[in-house]
């Protein structure tokens, strides 16, 4: 699993790039893997990001410009706005795994808080972090400004990304006016060291805003006459020339930038002089202006001169030219290598370097979000190619969903029912799945050796041929046979049908596991932070004592399969020896029996609910329990208190439910809710497609 790291500002210009420039360097010198990511990027068509531009040339990461962003600023707007929100979530998910799963450390840097409101970039880049998992870097910006003004904000940025849900691991206090830097960095430490463990203070580094000649030619789209090998010089200040040579030559400073119109030949050769001699200052460069190119004379005298500084030629006029410069955002590029050097040595004398890089690489994020679940059940689904029978093929949602996960090549299927109805309703939907297989079960090839085989499972029961007929042209009767004769991997259906309809085919035909005698249901409930599984709460009305043990050892496989570490908690309205009566024994005996069969799982029960979900309770109640208040897998006494306990976490804490996911059979076949979404659908399927995966 990659590391990952989300750097991200409080405002716009607190210096993100040197940050990110700096982690990159201490990441690169410990691992090998290491890649960069801006899921948002803010460039106009044609234009590339600073950013990006910066790590990926010093750092000569082989990988395409468009895999290392998502989206750019104006598509993720009008996604947004036209209510596509969580299309965006996606889409940055989705270029993040893909390269989670070739490097060994993704930097991630948040959006720039240019064209967006600033307090709904806040916001998404806090819940971006929070769905990738990802620690977080917060960078905020110290230039004139007072040390209480800082704290201030530095104490509600801390605030809201915790409350948020986001894990902070430093704190950096970027661009500090220096005289109060030390002042800064004691009280951001005596006040904030409980809420985050690594603070550090980088002054400000007035060079470091310097623009070098490459990026005033880049920003007044210049042309390079002469000096080219010198366009990494720094530009001081600016200086216009607009008076005779003999009293603009005393007006001359180290670095300067001369701004005049390209009929001044005489200033032109009195700054290369100038640049030349070792007793005057050494101008950066000089900009003509007004778009005239010197004549034949002057580029017969440069020919013969050595590293000559840059001349270049803009056709904005002299006060324009003067203008655009005072406005130049200058950013550290690739092309200026000096700036680089200054930039990392700056970082490094100010941050623990050491320090920074054991807890970022170190890190491992517990919070797992609905949307990151959700997307890592498709992730998963998809590794191993499976095939899904779907009995109720004329279903507008499941038609929907198949397309999606059949465009996303997580799985191929097999639709049933009328092949014309099927295709008609396709083709109104506007759904396409070339290749997709469709079939009557009636008509068929295989109808009539599936009906002997049943026949032949069945013969306990004398079926005749006539109501073999009848029950193999039911489609969930069909695709259970699919899935027993490994012509599918998985069903799902229950969206037309109960869920008595749904199983009672798996029953008769793929049966249940090798030392299993039943089939139970899990729900995978995804909290804000985390996710959970609950059991029973769909097929067992009042299992026993060995039924309620065969319940959490599957629900613990089940747990398992899907990235959970399984923790049980069997549950009951006592803690420990503190009750008695027939419902809590039953419990007590159903815990000593799923002791003796798996004695390396961690379970624990008798437990109450509060006592297996709250640390502080848990603590109290069972000190030495290693999964009281740390329980993953809640087992339910029974369905009644089951199915209304998942209800009221979904309804009421705004839980994501995906289930009931069956366990327990041979092969998997799943059931959906009659109420089912779209989304609903996808998971269920991308379940099915992971236990068959399980199957082998």
């Amino acid at each position: 699993m990659a590391g990952i790291l989300y750097i991200t500002a409080l405002e716009a210009k607190s210096g993100k790039s040197l940050i990110a420039l700096g982690v990159m360097e201490l990441l690169v010198r410990k691992l090998d893997r290491v890649c960069f990511f801006k899921p948002i990027i803010n460039v106009k068509p044609g234009q590339v990001d600073k950013d990006i531009k910066l790590i990926q040339e010093h750092y000569n990461l082989i990988i395409p410009y468009d895999q290392i962003y998502a989206f750019t600023a104006e598509e993720a707007s009008r996604l947004i706005s036209s209510g596509h929100h969580e299309e965006v979530l996606d889409g940055i998910l989705k270029k993040y795994a893909a390269l989670a799963e070739k490097f060994d450390f993704v930097l991630c840097m948040g959006s720039d808080y240019e064209g967006i409101t600033s307090a709904f970039e806040f916001d998404f880049n806090a819940e971006i972090a929070q769905n990738l998992g990802a620690p977080v870097l917060l960078v905020a910006k110290g230039h004139h400004k007072t040390s209480d003004q800082i704290i201030d904000a530095c104490r509600m940025a801390i605030e809201s990304y915790s409350a948020k849900g986001c894990e902070l691991i430093a704190l950096i206090l970027n661009r500090c006016d220096m005289e109060v830097s030390e002042p800064c960095l004691e009280k951001l430490q005596a006040g904030l060291s409980d809420k985050i463990e690594l603070i550090f203070v980088l002054p400000d580094a007035p060079k470091l805003a310097q623009a070098n000649m490459y990026e005033v030619a880049e920003h007044l789209g210049a042309k390079v006459l002469f000096g080219e090998s010198q366009l990494t010089r720094s530009v001081g200040h600016y200086e216009v020339a607009g008076m005779q040579l003999r009293n603009f030559l005393p007006r001359i400073m180290e670095n300067s930038l001369i701004l005049t119109p390209g009929d001044r030949l005489d200033i032109v050769l009195g700054c290369l002089a100038s640049f030349k001699s070792t007793s005057m200052p050494h101008p950066a460069g000089i900009v003509l202006t007004e778009g005239i190119e010197p004549d034949w004379s002057l580029h017969q005298l440069v020919e013969g001169i050595d590293n000559l500084m840059p001349i270049i030629l803009t056709d904005k006029e002299t006060y324009e030219t003067a203008n655009s410069l005072a406005r130049i955002h200058t950013s550290i590029s690739p092309h200026n290598p000096r700036k680089i050097a200054r930039a990392l040595g700056l970082f490094e004398e100010h941050v623990d370097t050491e320090a920074l890089a054991e807890r970022a690489i170190s890190f491992c994020s517990k919070v797992v979000t609905p949307k990151m679940f959700e997307f890592n059940l498709i992730q998963m689904a998809a590794k191993h190619h499976k095939h899904i029978v779907l009995p109720e093929g004329e279903d507008e949602r499941i038609l929907r969903a198949a397309e999606i996960l059949f465009n996303r090549k997580v799985a191929d299927f097999t639709l049933l029912g009328d092949v014309e109805r099927i295709r008609e309703k396709m083709g109104k939907l506007g759904i396409t799945m070339t290749g997709v297989e469709i079939l009557d079960p009636a008509n068929s090839p295989k109808f009539e050796e599936y009906c002997q085989i049943y026949m032949q499972i069945r013969a306990h029961k004398n079926p005749t041929l006539e109501q073999t007929h009848d029950i193999m042209k039911d489609p969930n009767y069909y695709g259970t046979m699919m899935v027993h004769l490994g012509h599918a991997d998985g069903m799902v259906s229950g969206a037309n049908h109960s869920t008595a309809h749904t199983i009672r085919p798996a029953f008769e035909l793929i049966k249940t596991k090798p030392g299993f005698s039943l089939v139970s249901s899990v729900f995978l409930m995804c909290l804000a932070d985390r996710v959970l599984v609950y059991g029973d709460c769909a097929v067992n009305p009042n299992p026993n004592a060995a039924q309620l043990a065969e319940i959490a050892l599957s629900s613990a496989e089940t747990a398992q399969a899907f990235g959970i570490e399984p923790r049980v908690a069997m549950l009951s309205y006592s803690t420990g020896e503190s009750g008695q009566g027939a419902d809590v024994d039953l419990v007590r005996q159903a815990v000593t029996i799923a002791k003796e069969k798996a004695p390396n799982l961690l379970l624990e029960g008798p437990i109450q609910y509060d006592a297996a979900v709250d640390p502080a309770v848990g603590k109290q109640k069972m000190p030495d329990s290693k999964v009281a208040g740390r329980a993953t897998v809640f087992i339910f006494p029974d369905l009644n208190t089951g199915n209304n306990t998942y209800k009221a976490v979904q309804r009421s804490a705004g839980a994501v439910a995906i289930g009931p996911v069956l366990q327990g059979l041979n092969k998997p076949v799943n059931d959906l809710s009659r109420g089912c979404l779209i989304p609903d659908v996808i998971n269920t399927i991308a379940i099915t497609c992971i236990q068959a995966q399980q199957n082998g």
